[in-house]
C-alpha cells in the first residue's frame, strides 16, 4: 500500500549551498498499514503525537529559507516519527532502546506500550528507515561534490517539562539548546549560532538533548560534513502539547536564517 504522502522529500537550495537543514520529526501522518500495529486507540494516539511530535518545525524551516540571504537545501520527514524515526541506529546500538524508542518505537513518551512485544521493526526499517538513509547520504554526498562541503542543520523542538521517557531530564531546559558533536560540530558553527538565536533568549549546550546528525557514511570519518542541533523549547513559539504556532515562531525563523546565512559563508 502507498503511503497518502512521500517518506520525506529533498528540496533544492542554492547550487553553491552546503546547508541541509534537516527536519525529522515535524510530521504527524501514519499510513494505514502502519497504524495497525499500533495499540493506541485514535484518541491515545492524538495524545501521543501532540507530545513526540516537534510541531511547527517544517514551517519553521520553511520560514527561515525565505527569508535567508542563500537559499539552504532542506530534507524534510514527511511521515511521523512513530513509522521510523530516521535518526535512531537500527541496531542495538542504540540507548533510546532502552526505553523502547529506537529506530521502531515500541513504547510512547510516558512509557505506555505502542507496539505489540512481539512486533518485528524490520519490514519499517526496511521500507522506511533504510531509503531515508540512503537519501540523506546522498544529498551530503552531493553538497559535498558541488561545495566540498557540508553543513547539516538539525531542526527540533523539545517540550517546557520533561517527558518521562527522557533520559536526560534533569538538566537545564533553555529557549534553545544547540546538540553538539566532539567531530562534526566546529567552534566557528557554534559560535554563529549562539550570536544568531541571541535574540531568542538563553542559548545551552547539550541539555536536554546532546548530539548531531551525520549520515553513518561519513559519521566520526569525514570532517568536511559539519552538524549542529537546533533544539527549541516549544513554550516559546506554540501553544503545549500539540497547539498552534504563535508569534516566536517568525522570531526564531530569522535566527535560523542568520545561522544558514554564516553557516552558508
Amino acid at each position: 500500500m502507498t503511503p497518502a504522502v512521500p517518506s520525506f522529500e529533498l528540496l533544492p537550495g542554492a547550487e553553491g549551498s552546503p546547508v541541509i537543514l534537516h527536519v525529522p520529526h515535524s510530521a504527524r501522518e501514519i499510513p494505514p498499514e502502519v497504524r495497525a500495529g499500533i495499540v493506541l486507540d485514535d484518541s491515545a494516539l492524538e495524545r501521543e503525537l501532540d507530545h513526540i511530535v516537534d510541531a511547527h518545525t517544517a514551517e519553521l524551516a520553511q520560514e527561515a529559507v525565505g527569508a535567508a540571504e542563500i537559499t539552504p537545501w532542506r530534507f524534510v520527514n514527511r511521515l511521523s516519527r512513530l513509522v521510523v524515526d530516521p535518526e535512531r541506529f537500527p541496531d542495538e546500538r542504540e540507548e533510546m532502546l532502552a526505553v523502547g524508542m529506537g529506530a521502531v518505537y515500541t513504547r510512547t513518551t510516558h512509557k505506555a506500550p505502542l507496539r505489540p512485544a512481539d512486533a518485528d521493526p524490520e519490514p519499517l526499517v526496511e521500507r522506511y528507515f533504510r531509503p531515508y538513509a540512503k537519501a540523506m547520504t546522498d544529498a551530503v554526498a552531493d553538497r559535498l561534490t558541488v561545495t566540498g562541503r557540508a553543513v547539516i542543520i538539525d531542526v527540533h523542538s523539545y517540550p517546557t517539562a520533561p517527558l518521562p521517557y527522557e533520559l536526560h531530564g534533569v538538566g537545564p531546559r533553555p529557549p534553545v539548546c544547540l546538540g553538539t558533536d566532539s567531530f562534526h560540530t566546529p567552534p566557528e558553527l557554534l559560535a554563529a549560532a549562539r550570536e544568531a538565536f541571541a535574540p531568542c533568549g538563553e542559548t545551552g549546550l547539550d541539555s536536554p538533548f546532546s548530539g548531531t546528525y551525520v549520515p553513518l557514511e561519513f559519521y566520526g570519518t569525514d570532517p568536511r560534513v559539519a552538524a549542529l542541533m537546533i533544539e527549541i523549547r516549544r513554550d516559546t513559539y506554540m501553544a503545549e502539547p500539540g497547539g498552534p504556532a504563535g508569534p516566536g515562531l517568525t522570531r526564531l525563523a530569522r535566527a535560523l536564517a542568520a545561522l544558514v546565512d554564516a553557516a552558508s559563508r
